[in-house]
Formats: C-alpha cells, sequence, structure tokens
C-alpha cells in the first residue's frame, strides 16, 4: 500500500476503516492471546483517532506518551509487578544507605527493564494489529524474542541489585544478631 493510500486510509471514521486480514487460516489458541481484542479495540480507538499525525507540541508529545505508560500499568501484569519490586529495590537502597552512585545504578537497570517491558508491548500489540486472531510463526517468534529481551533485562536488574543490595543486608542481619 502506498504512502497516500494509507494517509487516506487512516482519515476514514472508525466504522469506515478496513480491517486487516491475515493470510494464514489457522487460530490462535486462546491462552496465546495475550488480551482480547474487544479490550484492545476499545484502548486504541479512546482518544487515538489522530494518532497518525505527528505531535504538534512537546507537550502533546509527553501526553501520548504518559499515554503509553498508563496503558503499560493499566493493562500489563509484569509492567505492574517491575514497577513495584523496583519501587521495593529503591526504598531498600535508602534504608541500607547505599551510596548515590549504587542507587543511581540500581536506578538505571529498573529503568531499562521498565522501557524494555514498554517495548514488549509494543511489539506485541503491533504483531496482534497486523496477525489479528490468526496463528502465524512469524508472529510467535516476534512475541517471544521481545519477552525474552525482558527476561535477560530483569535477570541483569536482579544480579545489579543482588551485588549491591546482599552484602548490606547481610551486614545489618549479623549485627542485629549479636
Amino acid at each position: 500500500m502506498k504512502f497516500n493510500e494509507q494517509l487516506s486510509s487512516s482519515k476514514k471514521t472508525k466504522s469506515q476503516s478496513r480491517k486487516v486480514t491475515a493470510t494464514n487460516s489457522l487460530s490462535m489458541p486462546s491462552e496465546l492471546s495475550t488480551e482480547t481484542s474487544n479490550q484492545s479495540d476499545r484502548v486504541a480507538q479512546r482518544d487515538r483517532e489522530l494518532a497518525w499525525q505527528v505531535a504538534t507540541s512537546l507537550l502533546i508529545s509527553f501526553k501520548y506518551a504518559w499515554a503509553g505508560l498508563s496503558y503499560a500499568f493499566k493493562t500489563q501484569r509484569n509492567f505492574r509487578i517491575h514497577v513495584i519490586i523496583g519501587a521495593v529495590a529503591i526504598g531498600l537502597s535508602i534504608f541500607l544507605n547505599l551510596s548515590r552512585a549504587e542507587i543511581s545504578l540500581i536506578g538505571v537497570t529498573i529503568g531499562l527493564v521498565l522501557a524494555m517491558e514498554l517495548l514488549n508491548t509494543a511489539i506485541e500489540s503491533v504483531v496482534d494489529l497486523t496477525v489479528k486472531q490468526t496463528y502465524h510463526e512469524l508472529a510467535k517468534i516476534a512475541k517471544d524474542c521481545a519477552a525474552g529481551a525482558v527476561l535477560i533485562s530483569a535477570l541483569a536488574a536482579v544480579l545489579v541489585a543482588l551485588a549491591l543490595l546482599l552484602p548490606p543486608a547481610i551486614a545489618l542481619l549479623q549485627s542485629t544478631w549479636r
């Protein structure tokens, strides 16, 4: 599809919008689907009719970014888990009197995990938009690789947290038992 056709099709109203059909006729098992199509359609349609346009100001760019964060927090269980674990890690860092550099390092690793989770959500959404409710092996590969990237970043964050939090935590426990 040429750019002009994409532009004109994106200007159509919701009732006129064309449906994308997948080439593979196999159905995606329901346990592999991350969310129902009704939920994703409702979220996608709300306040994003002109999402194809470039933001006219920095403020609108931040509004879109906040909408993405809000969507991820509301709909993605793993994102909420990472936020909670990150808050606990920062709180524990402060409680254990870690240096500013150590707290910053933990904060940066938390930020990277959350960013990877947002990219994973974006990739899954685009794949779901493309294949709808059909199964395609390439869609599975894309989703699995994105999830694997989140897993690697989360494991790296756990290693950083253990390396920085465990020694002072053990020292604190030993001093309270004496």
